[in-house]
C-alpha cells in the first residue's frame, strides 16, 4: 500500500485538515500579509510553463469580476511571485498541476465550485491537441480564474501566502538544486514526501558516486542455477541499489540473487518470477539520475494529494495498474487492474462512488459506435447478433447501439458508478487473461477490475440486505439493476509512477503515458 493514502498532503498539512465554512484565524492573517515583489528574474528562458500573462490583463480581471481588495491583492502577489507567469496553462494545454487541484477541489465536500470553469476544463482536457496563447482571452481567464479558486480554497482552509504561491513551480532548476530543496523541506509542512526523503538522499548519493554501469545479456533470459560471466555485473548492479545486500563476485545465478531479482521485478511492477531478461534489464538501465529525478517529479505530484477520509476510500494508481482499497486509513485490499490505453487513456480526477449496477447494459459510446461497430456491421451483417447487441435509436444517421446483459457483455457482470465529466467507471470484464501482463493498459479509458465480486461486497458490507449470495446471484441474472451506494465512497484517481510502501520498499514504474517525460522537461535545466 503507498505510504501517500496513509498521511496528509502539503495542503492539509498547512490547513490541519479544517472542514468548517468559516475563515479560519490563519487565513485571515494570509489576508493581512503584504503583497509578494515581482520577482523579475523569472524569465522565459528558465521558466516552468512556458506562457507570460500581461499584467494589465490581471488588472483588467480584476476590474471585471469586482473582486475586494484582498483576494485582488494575494492574485497580484501570486502572479508577482511568478513574474507573471501562467501557473495553470502551458502552450499545449492544462498542465499536470490544474488537473491535480482539480482533483483536489472536486474531492472536498464543502468546496463551492464554478460550473462553468469545471465546464471548460472538462473541455480542455478532452482534447488531443492544444495550441494556447496568452493573447487568448478565454485562456487568460480561465488561468486567472483557476488562480481565485486557489486563493478560496486557501482562505476557507488557511495557509501562508508562501504556501500558496509556491504549490505551483515557477521555474526549472538543476537535480541537484530540487533535490537539496525537497530534503529541506519541514515534514510537517510536506509529510507526503517524508517517506521518499531516503530514498532521494541515497539517489543522490549513488549518482555523486558514478551511477552505475550499463548492464546486458546475449541470451533470452537468466535463473537460479545457471552460470555466466554476464551474471558478475548483474550482481554488482543491484548490489548498488540494494536487492542484493552482499556482493558476491562468482559467475553462479544463486538463490540469493534470484530474492534480489524477485525484489526488483516486484518495484518494478513485473512479476516475481526471479527470471532475468530484457524488460529487467532496461529497467536496470535508466540512469540513477534519471531515477532521482523520477522521485522527484512524484514528490512533487504528492503536493496536491488530499487528506485520508475518515472512512472508506478507493485509490487508483494508473501506472501501477493497481487500486488500493481502504477504510478508516486501514488497508483492506488492493486489486489489480486494467486501465486505457494509448489514445484513450484514463483520466487523473477525484469522484464519489454512488452506485453499482449489476447486469449491467453496455451502452457503447458513439466513438467507438463510429470508429469500430460501424465499420465491422458493414464487414459482416450479423455482428450485432452474433455479439448480444442491439441498436436502440438512431440520432443524427449515427445508431445507439447497447450490448445486453450476459456472459460475453463487455462490463462483465457489475459496473461501479461515479460520475464525471470523462465517462469512466469501474467494471468488470469478460476478457481475464489481460490481468496476466504486467503493463495492462487495453481498455477505452474506464478502469477493468480483476476482482469486482470483492469489489461489490466490500462496497455492500454495511447493507444486512446485501448476502454474498445475493449479490452473486444479482452479478449472474441477466437483468439489470441498480443499487445505490450510501454514503458514496470517495475515489481518487492518480498518477503515480514513485513511491514508498508501508515496509519502506520504493516503487518506480513504467511512465505508461508519458507524463514523467513531459515533467522532466518542465522541472529540470
Amino acid at each position: 500500500m503507498m505510504k501517500l493514502i496513509l498521511i496528509f498532503s502539503l495542503i492539509t498539512a498547512v490547513v490541519a485538515g479544517c472542514h468548517s465554512p468559516a475563515v479560519p484565524a490563519e487565513a485571515t492573517r494570509m489576508y493581512t500579509d503584504s503583497i509578494t515583489p515581482r520577482n523579475i528574474s523569472i524569465t522565459s528562458s528558465g521558466s516552468y510553463n512556458d506562457l507570460f500573462l500581461d499584467s494589465n490583463a490581471v488588472t483588467r480581471f480584476i476590474t471585471a469580476q469586482h473582486l475586494d481588495d484582498t483576494v485582488a491583492n494575494r492574485l497580484i502577489s501570486f502572479y508577482n511571485a511568478r513574474n507573471y507567469e501562467f501557473a495553470w496553462l502551458d502552450s499545449t494545454g492544462l498542465t499536470e498541476e490544474a488537473a491535480a487541484f482539480r482533483s483536489l477541489y472536486s474531492y472536498l465536500k464543502d468546496s463551492v465550485h464554478n460550473r462553468e470553469l469545471d465546464t471548460r476544463m472538462n473541455a480542455l482536457m478532452e482534447e488531443d491537441s492544444l495550441h494556447v496563447s496568452a493573447r487568448d482571452p478565454a485562456m487568460v481567464n480561465t488561468e486567472l480564474m483557476l488562480t481565485i479558486r486557489l486563493i478560496q480554497y486557501f482562505r476557507e482552509k488557511g495557509g501562508s501566502v508562501a504556501v500558496m504561491e509556491q504549490m505551483v513551480p515557477v521555474s526549472k532548476q538543476t537535480t541537484e538544486q530540487l533535490t537539496e530543496t525537497m530534503l529541506g523541506v519541514d515534514d510537517k509542512l510536506y509529510p507526503a514526501a517524508a517517506a521518499m526523503k531516503p530514498w532521494l538522499k541515497k539517489y543522490r548519493d549513488i549518482v555523486k558516486n558514478g551511477g552505475w554501469e550499463p548492464v546486458a545479456i546475449s541470451r533470452k533470459a537468466y535463473s537460479k542455477g545457471q552460470s555466466s560471466p554476464e551474471i558478475i555485473p548483474l550482481k554488482k548492479r543491484l548490489t548498488i541499489t540494494g536487492e542484493l545486500k552482499q556482493m558476491d563476485s562468482t559467475a553462479l545465478f544463486t538463490e540469493e540473487l534470484e530474492a534480489a531479482v524477485n525484489t526488483f521485478r516486484n518495484a518494478h511492477g513485473y512479476t516475481q518470477n526471479g527470471v532475468i531478461n530484457d524488460t529487467v534489464i532496461r529497467a536496470m538501465n535508466i540512469p540513477a539520475a534519471q531515477r532521482q529525478q523520477q522521485l522527484l517529479i512524484n514528490m512533487q505530484r504528492m503536493k496536491w494529494m488530499p487528506a485520508e477520509p475518515e472512512g472508506k476510500l478507493i485509490l487508483v494508481n494508473i501506472p501501477a495498474f493497481v487500486l488500493h482499497v481502504t477504510n478508516k486509513g486501514k488497508k483492506v485490499f488492493d486489486m489489480d487492474i486494467v486501465v486505457g490505453k494509448e489514445g484513450h487513456s484514463t483520466t487523473m480526477f477525484s469522484g464519489k462512488l454512488n452506485m453499482v449496477v449489476f447486469s449491467p447494459y453496455w451502452n457503447i459510446p458513439r466513438s467507438i459506435v463510429r470508429k469500430e461497430i460501424l465499420p465491422a456491421m458493414r464487414r459482416n451483417s450479423s455482428y450485432l447478433a452474433r455479439r448480444n447487441m442491439e441498436i436502440t435509436k438512431v440520432v443524427n444517421g449515427v445508431p445507439r447501439i447497447r450490448q445486453r446483459p450476459g456472459p460475453r457483455n463487455a462490463l462483465g457482470r457489475v459496473k461501479f458508478l461515479f460520475p464525471n465529466s470523462f465517462n469512466i467507471y469501474f467494471h468488470d470484464t469478460p476478457e481475464k487473461s489481460l490481468f496476466n501482463r504486467d503493463i495492462r493498459a487495453y481498455s477505452h479509458g474506464c478502469i477493468r477490475l480483476r476482482e469486482p465480486l470483492k469489489m461489490a461486497q466490500f462496497l455492500l458490507e454495511d447493507s444486512p440486505r446485501w448476502t454474498n449470495e445475493k449479490i452473486d446471484s444479482a452479478m449472474n441474472s441477466r437483468k439489470q439493476q441498480y443499487i445505490p451506494i450510501r454514503p458514496p465512497v470517495p475515489v481518487i484517481i492518480t498518477y503515480f509512477t514513485s513511491w514508498a510502501d508501508d515496509e519502506d520498499g520504493l516503487h518506480q514504474v513504467t511512465d505508461v503515458y508519458g507524463h514523467d517525460e513531459r515533467m522532466r522537461t518542465k522541472m529540470f535545466l
